[in-house]
């Protein structure tokens, strides 16, 4: 066998996203692209701003001696004080470049911290829907998710505006995980983190404001990309801030940067770090998202489908007109509109639908969801 058992039962387990974005290829091969709607994939539609592609050719136009040479593990200091600056302005906290290393995206941000502060055995809290590699990248450091905090729990692991709901965690919420973190940390005598996974923080809808971890609990670590606000995925740019109030920074961020250069990340990409510095401001035009979500979630209750209005990223989970999700995504697939099971977000009995595609995929997928529930009406 030439993977071993472990990564044999994980892949037969893994991503339903990427497996449904394979399907999709192979539809497309058979029935011609024209037919086939793939909303399957959290691949922004939309261009980077035009600030990206003005500082990227300023550089391709004058390149800086040494620019794509090794630089500090944690990244370059002038991008990291940039980002610190950034969250500085949207928190009130003394961020310094001291609190920030840059990755390869949110994924690498989530295994570095993942690597740093896991010991076997330790678990990882997740809240159902959730983003299906967390399981993945807990085990990767000899740890396990669970749903409630115990002796064991290292970490509370949160995903907001979440993937696949789109539902934003609000203060409120925050405010009260931060007070049951911080009792069971009295009650067990341990340290938990609470991890903020945040790559569609700039993708808020109808005038919200993102509610910051950092003033719930001191022990709190932000991962993000700008794969979604920059509308730079294929890119892998992104970074990991330590609470600035946090007692043992020092150490945890030691940490940090060791893991960052032992898992193989070593740097994040140094192009793409010159590129962010400059566009810490910049997001891409959020109103078109808003207009998709506003037009399918319009849509699709007219069709009276069971679904939550997203109030940020591009997702939605509306509820499947049967117990069985994956049967409904099969027969969707019949009409050539291709979305993931809930069962692989933890949540049966509902399909994720991503909307950040052309408006033409939206409305050529709008038959088929129409023609699917009516089998259940």
């Amino acid at each position: 066998m030439a993977v071993s058992r472990k990564i044999k039962e994980s892949m037969e387990q893994g991503s339903m996203i990427r497996r449904m974005f394979e399907q999709g290829a192979a539809l497309r091969l058979e029935r011609g692209g024209e037919n086939v709607f793939d909303l399957s994939l959290g691949n922004p539609v939309v261009e980077p701003p035009a600030a990206f592609f003005a500082e990227l050719r300023r550089l391709a136009d004058s390149p800086e001696p040494g620019m794509h040479r090794y630089m500090p593990n944690a990244g370059y200091v002038e991008t990291r004080a940039a980002v610190a600056a950034q969250l500085a302005e949207e928190t009130g906290l003394a961020f310094t470049h001291d609190e920030v290393v840059m990755t390869v995206g949110a994924g690498g941000a989530l295994n570095v911290v993942l690597k740093t502060l896991l010991d076997p055995g330790d678990e990882v809290v997740v809240f159902a829907p959730y983003f299906v590699e967390y399981l993945f990248y807990a085990d990767n450091h000899g740890g396990s998710c669970r749903a409630s905090i115990n002796g064991s729990t290292k970490v509370v692991l949160i995903n907001s505006p979440n993937n696949p709901t789109g539902v934003v965690y609000d203060a409120g919420l925050l405010a009260r995980l931060g007070e049951i973190i911080q009792t069971k940390e009295r009650q067990l005598g341990t340290e938990i983190f609470l991890l903020s996974d945040e790559p569609y923080r700039r993708v808020l809808f109808d005038g919200l404001e993102y509610p910051h971890v950092f003033h719930h609990h001191r022990r709190s670590i932000v991962a993000t990309s700008h794969s979604k606000d920059l509308a730079l995925p294929g890119e892998r740019i992104g970074y990991i801030a330590v609470h600035p109030d946090y007692g043992d920074k020092g150490e945890l961020m030691d940490g940090l940067i060791f893991c960052n250069r032992t898992l193989g990340f070593v740097n994040a990409p140094a192009l793409m770090q010159r590129i962010v510095a400059r566009l810490q401001s910049e997001t891409v035009d959020v109103g078109e998202y808003q207009a998709k979500r506003d037009f399918l979630y319009g849509q699709l209750r007219d069709m009276r489908y069971d679904v939550v209005k997203p109030q940020g990223a591009f997702y939605m989970f509306p509820r499947s007109p049967i117990d069985d999700d994956a049967r409904f995504v099969d027969e969707l697939m019949e009409y050539g509109v291709l979305v993931v099971p809930g069962g692989g977000f933890g949540v049966p009995g509902h399909f994720r639908i991503s909307y950040c595609v052309e408006d033409k995929t939206l409305a050529g997928a709008l038959p088929g969801f129409q023609a699917a529930i009516e089998r259940y009406a």
